[in-house]
């Protein structure tokens, strides 16, 4: 039933900063791709976000460890996002926890991502890091 996510998350994977030609097997030309950071509308524009994206970081991956088939043509990914930055806590690695919504046909025409944005950039940044740091721990 999964088959489709199966498919994707290994394709998507496997992208790196050389082979974000390959978008073009995964997105539909109108692909319509959000998360808690962007909202980027079109094939040619998410292929510039992620060419951006893989320039900034040493290093970039995907671990998907769920498949969730809702019905035709929808479905969620779970995943744990691991990157380095050389800015961003001293260029250790970073995880983040998320999610994936898609929806598609023989390709993706829409992409949802929910993560923590604060785990995957704020918490990381010198300043507010420390301050985000502090609120948490007067919230827990």
């Amino acid at each position: 039933m999964a088959d489709f996510l199966r498919c994707f998350a290994s394709e998507f994977a496997a992208l790196d900063g050389s082979n974000l030609h390959n978008l073009k097997h995964l997105y539909s030309h109108d692909v319509r791709f959000s998360d808690p950071l962007h909202e980027i509308q079109g094939l040619t524009a998410l292929e510039e976000y992620f060419t951006e994206l893989y320039a900034n970081v040493s290093e970039l991956g995907f671990t998907f460890h769920g498949y969730d088939q809702v019905q035709d043509g929808a479905g969620y990914l779970r995943w744990t996002l691991h990157y380095r930055h050389p800015r961003l806590s001293h260029g250790q690695l970073i995880e983040v926890v998320g999610c994936s919504y898609l929806l598609w046909h023989k390709k993706v025409y829409q992409h949802c991502d929910y993560f923590d944005a604060g785990a995957l950039l704020y918490e990381h940044l010198p300043l507010m890091g420390t301050a985000i740091g502090w609120l948490k721990g007067r919230l827990a």
